[in-house]
């Protein structure tokens, strides 16, 4: 039986990206389905619409924008409705349009796809396409055009257990030039690389990343895929309890 795979994102069902992504999944799988929310939802991380109605905007047979609705919404309306009773074997999320490295997976809306349908019991890949920022904002896809299919396919083979999703950046290099794939940590930043920044307008701001909190580590994701040119592919963990503190509390508090 063919893979069930379920494609989301966070720029939007007509972003440049999740076209890439179906094409990624056609290769692995005649049985490709897309949820994706209607417009752009970058930075909205994990949330949920709730006490709000939702509805679909369908736009083939297997093709549906949820209107107003976050990538993890879409993802359970596709796990839990749409698919009927075969939910999807593999959950991909994006492909992105700029990297999720380091802690900014934290409100990545493209990682949330992954990470919920890893929730809902299958295999969840993020996938983003790093951008040179130095040169502007314009995305060079050739990279994860190239390689997506290959990481997809070594990420799902690779895959032990349903407590792990996965988050993949694709290098802003040649794809000619590109090393190979580096299973790496994700960049525990310093402190969190989020501020307020002023806007022109007088009275206005905006929240933004004006600079990468340094130091950086070389072996980390960030280093790794815009210094080192590798596709970087990091799991995650579901489960977040810090185990080892939970043994050192044990027996320590006490009301």
């Amino acid at each position: 039986m063919s893979l069930r795979i379920l494609i989301t994102n966070d720029d939007g069902v007509d972003a440049p990206g999740i076209a890439i992504m179906a094409d990624i999944a056609h290769t692995l799988s005649d049985d490709v389905w897309i949820v994706a929310p209607d417009g752009n939802q970058s930075g909205a991380g994990h949330r949920f619409t709730l006490g709000r109605e939702l509805h679909f905007d369908r736009r083939d047979a297997r093709t549906f924008a949820v209107i107003g609705g976050s990538p993890a919404d879409c993802v359970v309306a596709g796990m839990t409705h749409l698919l009927g009773d075969r939910p999807a074997d593999v959950v991909l999320s994006g492909v992105n349009a700029g990297q999720n490295l380091g802690d900014i997976i934290n409100c990545s809306g493209t990682a949330a796809g992954a990470r919920e349908g890893a929730l809902q019991g299958a295999i969840g890949i993020a996938m983003s396409q790093g951008i040179n920022y130095e040169h502007g904002r314009e995305v060079d896809w050739s990279n994860s055009i190239r390689h997506g299919a290959a990481v997809a396919g070594a990420v799902i083979a690779g895959a032990q257990g349903p407590g792990t999703y996965f988050n993949v950046n694709f290098p802003f290099c040649d794809p000619d030039t590109t090393k190979g794939i580096a299973v790496v940590p994700h960049q525990r930043f310093s402190r969190s690389p989020f501020r307020y920044y002023p806007s022109d307008n007088d009275g206005k701001f905006f929240i933004a990343i004006p600079e990468t909190p340094m130091p950086l580590d070389r072996a980390a994701d960030f280093e790794v895929m815009r210094r080192d040119g590798y596709v970087t592919v990091t799991p995650m963990l579901l489960q977040q309890t810090d185990v080892s503190m939970v043994e050192k509390l044990k027996g320590t508090m006490a009301l």
